[in-house]
């Protein structure tokens, strides 16, 4: 008897604009011609022994088997008294808060509890490489409203123009990734005010909610009821304890919202590593490492805004996270991802164009440098970027 050929079924992809990541190209060019990289959002530096020793502890006390679904008892309670003591605003801790596996599983869990085909989510670009495919896999539309070019503050007649009934969801980020922008006070209220009227849905990835300098502060959309009443609100262990490989975060919605979010987060990741979250538990008992992590960080902010400055490179605010931007017009006639790879290549320094995360490719002539990183790190390469 012949056996039939081996043969592979044709697959039509369900994502078929999207292959490697602009974050991948870079690194591996950091690699390859052994540049300092800045591209890259994460930390070369390492967490707090404590919360490691948290961990081993949690292990050795036998917490190694799966978690109750929406997350150990006593982080969400931690997280609930953060939220409180933070931004005022009450969550229950048994039926308001979920922890993830990190923010990006928060975000797709998010959008495939509320999104149905051919629903409508708008998202502000630049923004998140994940928002977009996320929403195509619920079988929604991404409608992409950009953000003001040059300043990046939120455009609200844009917005509202593009609302439709179709519209189930807004998607917003601040502190900003790319730009390192903060949304004010007012432009929380005017979102608010321009939701008020309608069952949209708000996504609000806060996952840089510590880092906020100049003496500002984060505006949460748990700060504003019109909001918090309509919100999924996203943040991460990862960025605000320096361990992003854990891929720990949480979700704080109202009941309902929650409630939905669970059905999916039980059949996408079920739960989230258990040591982790005890530790986390236990070291969240003291605030002073997120509420001390502006200083840290407007420290290294300013060590390379003061070196870029020497430079023709022409900086761009900072407000938030640990990103900073900058304009390269006085530079090089280069687009921006040519200007990377020239970059990276030839002056030894790894940084990411603005353009990818905007879906057409948008060049402004701006590129972003990751700052979370060990001084000596961040003076190596400013010592290179002085060539330019």
């Amino acid at each position: 008897m012949n056996t039939p050929a081996a043969r592979t079924p044709p697959l039509e992809s369900k994502l078929p604009q999207v292959g490697t990541t602009i974050f991948s190209v870079m690194s591996a060019l950091a690699v390859e011609h052994g540049a300092v990289n800045l591209g890259q959002g994460f930390p070369d530096f390492g967490c707090d022994p404590a919360l490691l020793q948290a961990v081993t502890d949690a292990m050795q006390q036998g917490f190694n088997q799966y978690p109750p679904m929406p997350g150990v008892p006593a982080l969400r309670e931690a997280i609930a008294r953060k939220i409180d003591t933070e931004y005022g605003r009450a969550y229950s801790a048994d039926s308001e808060i979920t922890v993830t596996a990190g923010a990006t599983q928060a975000i797709i869990t998010a959008i495939l509890a509320v999104v149905r085909p051919g629903d409508e989510v708008i998202v502000l670009e630049p923004c998140y490489d994940s928002y977009g495919p996320n929403i195509e896999l619920a079988g929604g539309t991404v409608v992409r409203v950009p953000l003001t070019p040059g300043t990046f503050r939120p455009d609200f007649g844009r917005i509202a123009a593009a609302i439709t009934p179709r519209t189930r969801a807004i998607i917003i980020n601040s502190p900003h990734n790319p730009s390192a922008t903060c949304w004010t006070e007012a432009e929380m209220r005017r979102l608010e005010a321009l939701l008020a009227p309608t069952d949209i849905f708000l996504i609000s990835d806060e996952v840089y909610e510590h880092m906020v300098f100049d003496g500002a502060r984060h505006e949460s959309a748990a700060r504003y009821p019109g909001l918090a009443a309509r919100a999924f609100i996203v943040s991460s262990f990862g960025k605000t304890y320096h361990v992003t490989g854990w891929k720990v975060g949480y979700v704080a919605a109202p009941a309902p919202l929650t409630a939905e979010f669970r059905k999916v987060h039980q059949f996408n990741v079920f739960t989230v590593n258990t040591p982790m979250q005890h530790a986390i538990a236990r070291y969240m008992a003291n605030p002073a490492p997120y509420r001390e992590l502006p200083a840290f960080y407007a420290r290294k902010r300013d060590l390379f805004r003061e070196g870029l400055a020497k430079t023709r490179l022409k900086l761009l605010p900072c407000e938030g996270s640990y990103f900073q931007c900058v304009d390269i017009s006085g530079v090089s006639n280069l687009g921006e991802d040519a200007f990377c790879r020239w970059l990276t290549a030839e002056i030894g320094v790894a940084a990411i164009p603005m353009s990818a995360f905007y879906a057409d490719g948008f060049d402004q002539r701006v590129v972003r440098f990751c700052f979370a990183k060990k001084d000596e790190t961040l003076v190596s390469a400013l010592e290179r970027l002085a060539r330019l």
